[in-house]
């Protein structure tokens, strides 16, 4: 049986994605500098990924 062409990923792999996985965010905020050791990692700040 074939996959449904709707459900493929193929096209996918390149496009920008506008919601971070928390270690992103993470390594996001310790590049900016927003980010201490120690520091919680729930509820941190909000992060718009980079360009």
């Amino acid at each position: 049986m074939s996959q449904h062409r709707s459900l493929r990923t193929s096209g996918t792999t390149g496009a920008k994605r506008n919601v971070l996985k928390r270690f992103e965010r993470v390594e996001l905020l310790k590049r900016r500098g927003q980010w201490k050791a120690g520091d919680r990692v729930t509820g941190l700040r909000k992060t718009k990924p980079e360009a």
